[in-house]
């Protein structure tokens, strides 16, 4: 019987940079790092429901290209904040690359609104609202 979602697993090029991102600006907390024997770095990064593993080789990664449409892959990363609209312009006052500006979600039914950044790597980041129980009454 399944129990949770456990981690999804990156590769990205810099640990540091990927720490300062996703724990310095996007508020997940370091669960585990450490170096690997052949010198490649991994961490544990708990996002509250579930962790994001990230893996950096000894070498460095090339930057991310973005899954092209028809084909199978992952297409981005999302994370819930209170506030969309807060947490962009905090992002973006940090200079994080912008995808896309916030806006309503298309799918109404699970989110209220919604923002795209990329990671330093190039990775998509979504930015995610829900309705408040109180809103969603009215």
């Amino acid at each position: 019987m399944l129990k949770s979602f456990e981690h999804v697993g990156m590769t990205v090029s810099d640990m540091d940079r990927a720490f300062d991102f996703y724990c310095g600006l996007l508020g997940l907390r370091l669960h585990l790092r450490k170096t690997m024997a052949d010198g490649s770095e991994i961490a544990f990064l708990d996002a509250g429901g579930g962790m994001l593993e990230i893996v950096a080789p000894a070498g460095g990664a090339a930057r991310a290209v973005d899954v092209p449409e028809g084909t199978a892959g992952l297409r981005h990363l999302t994370f819930l904040f209170e506030s969309v609209d807060e947490t962009f312009a905090r992002l973006k006052q940090a200079g994080v690359e912008v995808k896309e500006q916030p806006r309503l979600a298309v799918n109404a039914e699970v989110l209220h609104k919604v923002a795209f950044l990329r990671d330093p790597d190039g990775i998509q980041i979504e930015l995610a609202e829900k309705r408040s129980s109180v809103a969603a009454v009215l």
